[in-house]
């Protein structure tokens, strides 16, 4: 438990009720009543925040693979004109220059 033996902790508690007088037991334990319930709290909240951030993940990776996707798709949409355009260009200039020598 939090690294420490039983042994260690026990020397602790005896350290403890040696040191704090009596009269303030109930202080002392009022205290650690409240930092447990912070401590319980604080773990609460870390482990909710981390399984949201889980589902957030989860639910990203479908979109980053329609996005992926979406792109590769537009960007050969892209790509495959260009090539005809310019082949279409290559032809109409070796068509005008025919026509031009032609003349």
């Amino acid at each position: 438990m939090f690294g420490i033996s039983w042994a260690e902790l026990f020397v602790i508690i005896l350290v403890a009720v040696v040191v704090i007088p009596a009269r303030n037991w109930p202080d002392v334990a009022r205290f650690l009543a409240r930092a447990v319930n912070f401590i319980r709290a604080a773990v609460w909240k870390i482990t909710d925040a981390s399984e949201h951030l889980k589902e957030q993940v989860d639910l990203q990776r479908p979109i980053d693979e329609i996005i992926r996707t979406t792109t590769d798709e537009v960007l050969d949409g892209f790509s495959q004109p260009i090539a005809v355009v310019k082949k279409s260009r290559k032809k109409s200039i070796a068509q005008t220059q025919k026509r031009g020598r032609a003349k």
